[in-house]
């Protein structure tokens, strides 16, 4: 499962409402090769959803994942840090045995 913290919830949702997409599309999670450590993580917004796709529902944002990034992304949550280190997504992913260290990418 995937899940998102309440400070991710809110900028996820001002995003999807900047973009002007409607209550229709998805948050779109994915896990690609590449960065510092070999994985990084891919977000977009779709509303195209195919079968092969897993979907987890919170607040009232779905995200969807393909079978073969969820392998990876299992137990991930996805939060959103506006403090003085830093602005921007992170994930805590309790599989990756090695972050680089801006955190878009890892390994296992």
């Amino acid at each position: 499962m995937i899940t998102l913290s309440e400070k991710a919830y809110q900028k996820v949702k001002e995003l999807m409402n900047d973009a002007g997409h409607s209550d229709d599309y998805f948050l779109k999670v994915e896990i690609v090769g590449g960065g510092c450590s070999g994985l990084k993580y891919n977000m977009d917004f779709s509303n195209e959803h195919f079968e092969d796709e897993q979907v987890f529902e919170q607040f009232d944002i779905k995200i969807i994942t393909n079978k073969k990034s969820l392998l990876y992304l299992i137990g991930t949550e996805l939060d959103y840090s506006d403090g003085l280190n830093g602005k921007g997504f992170e994930w805590k992913n309790p599989q990756a045995s090695k972050v680089c260290g801006c955190g878009e990418s890892f390994s296992i």
